[in-house]
């Protein structure tokens, strides 16, 4: 079963806790071998961001949002109950329960603890789509939690940001703006290329041909933003390695527990086991290219805050590529009947 699960991952997906290895890797070397690239980045800036990072950061939401079914949005109102429970544990239990979490691993660390927030704060809209198919979910009503949970970001982020990080830390108004610019674009740009696209070429060119080739691009800003990052932050990573380990601690308790609560509750209200793994693998996955974003623009691209939110794909993707096992082997074992 584990050969046949990671053989339909793409290559892409199958090894990003590596690719992003590597770009650590590579932008420590570079900040050693070119000690003047932070100067050469913020050569020209759009605001707090230079505008290759700012390039990166809108290209890396782009791919990922024009994939974003969101003409499936009007189908919510005929499945009332599923999507009640998914907005709940997406927006009231998911938020809350990060934020208690990273008080609870990095209470003397402040900073990490903002960006480890973020990470909690933007729930998934693109990788969420791998696990559901893997695990055998429900694909349309993962599309509609898909395109709701776009809109809900847009709407929630930045109220939610300023609530839990606090006034004293960061205003509003610059969480908004970043969110707006980061988010806000790529959703108007991949609203505007689904819908023009579709309309003259149709679903199934769209879907099966001109999405396999632009959703792996997101790679290259997601990489590049990496790149950059750990060029900048190398002395702080080489002095203190286990920050990354503490990181990683809130989030891999994150993704277990919410999954297992979800799971579990949904099985108690007797969904069917597509739609308890479809509930579940949303509620567990983060949308962390909009948390990179947002911390890169509010906090700086050399912020301890930015670097907590690096952490988040390499803890999510093996621990949910885990949870996918788990689902499949409960499967039987709670959902005889199907």
């Amino acid at each position: 079963m584990e050969t046949k699960v990671v053989s339909r991952l793409s290559l892409l997906d199958r090894y990003l806790p590596a690719w992003i290895g590597l770009a650590m890797a590579a932008g420590l070397i570079a900040g050693r071998v070119v000690p003047n690239i932070k100067a050469a980045f913020d050569a020209v800036r759009i605001g707090t961001v230079s505008l290759p990072i700012a390039v990166g950061l809108l290209w890396m939401m782009y791919p990922v949002l024009a994939k974003v079914k969101y003409e499936e949005v009007p189908k919510a109102f005929r499945e009332w109950r599923f999507i009640s429970l998914a907005l709940f544990v997406n927006w009231v239990v998911g938020p809350v329960l990060m934020f208690g979490l990273a008080w609870l691993f990095l209470r003397d660390l402040e900073h990490y603890r903002n960006g480890v927030i973020l990470v909690g704060l933007a729930r998934c809209i693109a990788m969420v789509l791998v696990w559901n198919m893997l695990a055998g979910g429900d694909a349309e009503k993962c599309a509609i939690l898909v395109a709701l949970n776009s809109l809900f970001q847009i709407l929630t982020y930045s109220p939610y940001a300023y609530l839990l990080i606090g006034a004293a830390n960061i205003s509003m108004w610059a969480i908004a703006k970043s969110v707006f610019i980061f988010l806000g674009i790529p959703v108007i740009a991949g609203f505007a290329t689904r819908t023009v696209l579709r309309r003259r070429r149709g679903d199934a060119w769209y879907d099966g041909v001109f999405m396999p080739k632009l959703g792996p691009t997101a790679m290259v800003g997601l990489l590049f933003t990496v790149v950059v990052m750990f060029a900048m932050q190398g002395d702080k990573i080489i002095a203190n390695p286990l920050d990354i380990v503490r990181i990683a601690l809130p989030l891999a308790t994150f993704f277990f527990l919410v999954f297992g609560m979800t799971f579990f509750g949904a099985w108690l209200l007797r969904f069917r086991y597509p739609e308890t793994v479809t509930l579940s693998f949303t509620a567990a996955s983060n949308d962390f290219e909009l948390a990179i974003a947002v911390a890169v623009a509010t906090f700086g691209i050399a912020s301890p805050e930015a670097l907590a939110t690096v952490v988040g794909p390499l803890v999510e993707v093996p621990v949910l590529l885990s949870l996918v096992y788990i689902a499949l082997w409960l499967r039987p074992r709670l959902f005889r009947a199907a």
